[in-house]
């Protein structure tokens, strides 16, 4: 009996083993993989497409002026990227700098948990991103602007592991590409444009 318990112990030992050592990280790897594969969804009513991350990309609603793209969970919130385009009054292809400057302190202003915000381009369109904790979970917002349509996204890991479908998040609203005319460039920062015949050179 006590050689059959030994035998029993290191055997679980050794299964143990194998599991953290071997099985798990692999099998951690290839959920990785799955959950990030890109899948393509494209409105033209709305006017914009995107790759929507495979463990997001499971059941679609749409609704008046948007549409809702998410994985259901039983008694749980599951992962959701929701996405509304509405038109742009203004025809214009930047963000104001009003608003930039409105949605940069939000988090200082109203003392806002895990707020970050980011001045970006999605697609050679201008674009701002919001990290905040909200209804006790992340949620990430996108906002990309072209001169026809007003884009938001708002995506969140629900109850779903966080780091993993927040990289999920991030990385399918990076893939957004709205519709219409291209966005101007925005002028360079910074340097000094040499223009022909403005350098000379000494004997």
């Amino acid at each position: 009996m006590v050689g059959l318990g030994i035998l029993l112990i290191g055997g679980g030992i050794v299964g143990g083993e194998y599991f953290l050592v071997k099985w798990y990280p692999k099998h951690k790897e290839s959920v990785k993989r799955e959950t990030l594969a890109a899948t393509n969804y494209k409105n033209d009513d709305l006017g914009f497409d995107l790759q929507v991350a495979a463990g997001i990309n499971e059941k679609i609603e749409t609704f008046s002026g948007g549409v809702r793209i998410f994985s259901p969970r039983f008694l749980t919130a599951g992962p959701s990227l929701t996405i509304t385009s509405q038109p742009n009054p203004d025809k214009t292809s930047e963000f104001t700098p009003q608003e930039l400057a409105i949605w940069e302190t939000d988090g200082v202003q109203h003392n806002l948990w895990r707020y970050d915000f980011q001045h970006t381009r999605i697609n050679d369109r201008d674009a701002a991103l919001i990290w905040q904790y909200k209804n006790h979970a992340m949620l990430l917002t996108a906002r990309v602007i072209s001169p026809d349509h007003i884009v938001e996204a708002n995506c969140t890991p629900g109850s779903a592991d966080e780091v993993l479908y927040l990289q999920a998040c991030e990385e399918s609203v990076r893939t957004i590409k709205v519709a219409g005319p291209p966005s101007p460039q925005p002028p360079p920062v910074g340097g000094m444009e040499v223009l022909p015949g403005t350098m000379s050179t000494k004997p």
